[in-house]
């Protein structure tokens, strides 16, 4: 809540006291709302990740590497994006490590051997509907909270 006080006696004052509020409303419930839609990505496309009864080898160039079962969806991750992000626009990203788990675009899309079986692209699909309103009820939530208001 952004309360004006008998000391604040001159518009520049109120400016101020503006742009902190608006500040920490960014800071705080934008990105927390945008944090709630990566985390439903997040959780849906572990969901998705296959995983095998055994570990298996994957054949590179010049050496061949053995992933235990489980290895691709352990290494699914969701990071704040600070390049993709500014003042007014927070990004996170989704998707999965590729130097713990190398092999997880021919999973993904498939090889000329093996036929795909995707993980992130319907994780996409069956939240895209639902991460506006996971957004705006965790913003409320944060809101509600005092994240918002000025300290």
């Amino acid at each position: 809540m952004l309360e004006l006080s008998s000391r604040l006696t001159n518009l520049a004052e109120v400016d101020g006291a503006v742009e902190k509020f608006v500040h920490k409303t960014n800071k705080y419930v934008l990105r927390g709302g945008a944090q709630a839609m990566a985390q439903l990505f997040y959780d849906e496309a572990r969901a998705n990740a296959p995983v095998g009864n055994k570990g298996h080898w994957f054949y590179g160039t010049h050496q061949k590497y053995f992933f235990p079962a489980g290895t691709l969806k352990a290494a699914i991750y969701q990071v704040f994006s600070k390049d993709r992000s500014t003042g007014y626009r927070f990004a996170y990203q989704v998707s999965w490590n590729h130097q713990k788990a190398p092999y997880g675009f021919m999973v993904e899309y498939g090889t000329s051997r093996a036929p795909a079986s995707p993980f992130m692209r319907p994780a996409y699909a069956a939240m895209r509907g639902q991460v506006i309103a996971e957004a705006q009820q965790r913003m409320r939530k944060l809101m509600s909270a005092g994240r918002g208001e000025l300290l």
